[in-house]
């Protein structure tokens, strides 16, 4: 049975920094992806970070880039969103999820990916 759980989510000041984490198990493929998206209500949901299990290349969308930074531990099985320099806009309900190559085009992301699985989701709050 594949898990992905997210944790380290919370409320932060802007321009403070945030990581979360995405335990996954049960879940091997040499093909693939593990993703952020994130949910702010009202809105779309949107691609943010993917990572590509095979090779380690990484992947941000343009709303993200140079402030995240998607890694994974695999001793551990985790996959992480470090955040720096918080935004307001940043403010949303964080998803991680897993899938092989392939699939669907995320535009955001430049990549193709087929999302299987989902995490539960952790809240982030940047607010003053």
């Amino acid at each position: 049975q594949v898990q992905l759980v997210e944790s380290g989510g919370g409320s932060v000041q802007p321009g403070g920094s945030l990581r979360l984490s995405c335990a996954v198990s049960g879940y091997t493929a040499s093909g693939a992806s593990v993703a952020w998206f994130r949910q702010a209500p009202g809105k779309e949901r949107e691609a943010v970070a993917a990572i590509l299990i095979r090779n380690l290349n990484t992947y941000y969308s343009d709303s993200v880039r140079g402030r995240f930074t998607i890694s994974q531990d695999n001793a551990k099985n985790t996959v992480y969103l470090q955040m720096n320099s918080l935004k307001p806009e940043d403010t949303a309900m964080y998803y991680c999820a897993a899938g092989d190559r392939g699939g669907t085009w995320y535009p955001a992301l430049k990549i193709y990916m087929k999302i299987q699985y989902w995490g539960q989701g952790t809240q982030v709050t940047v607010s003053s």
